[in-house]
């Protein structure tokens, strides 16, 4: 893995945890969002909220957007969740993300358990 993308990944891994160990779970999404933002933010990283990914047909055709929770240095996904466990719907929200937005890796954090849930996802773009 590249040295930058495992960077990127420990630093979001251990902020998160920090923030889960600071908030605990409860709050709604947004809260973790604001938070995991600011503190991303404040070690460095460029983050953009609720960054929009249009979803085109194979003509080009525009067939939608999502809103990605959070983009860091403008090349990895992080999508949050605020609920009792992570389901295979959340799987498919965050590789859904990563092919419309052409991204290679992206997080998918559940704030909302007793115990922080994160998974590291790499959308291979040779497959």
């Amino acid at each position: 893995m590249d040295i930058e993308i495992k960077k990127i990944t420990d630093d979001i891994r251990e902020t998160s945890f920090s923030l889960h160990k600071y908030l605990r779970h409860g709050h709604l999404e947004k809260v973790y969002e604001n938070g995991l933002a600011h503190r991303l933010k404040k070690i460095g990283y460029k983050v953009e909220q609720q960054f929009p990914l249009q979803v085109h047909d194979e003509d080009g055709t525009l067939l939608g957007d999502y809103f990605a929770d959070l983009i860091i240095n403008d090349h990895f996904i992080v999508e949050l969740k605020a609920c009792k466990t992570l389901i295979n719907d959340h799987t498919a929200q965050i590789l859904g993300y990563l092919r419309a937005s052409n991204k290679e890796h992206g997080m998918l954090i559940n704030f909302g358990a007793s115990k922080l849930q994160v998974r590291k996802y790499i959308l291979s773009k040779e497959i």
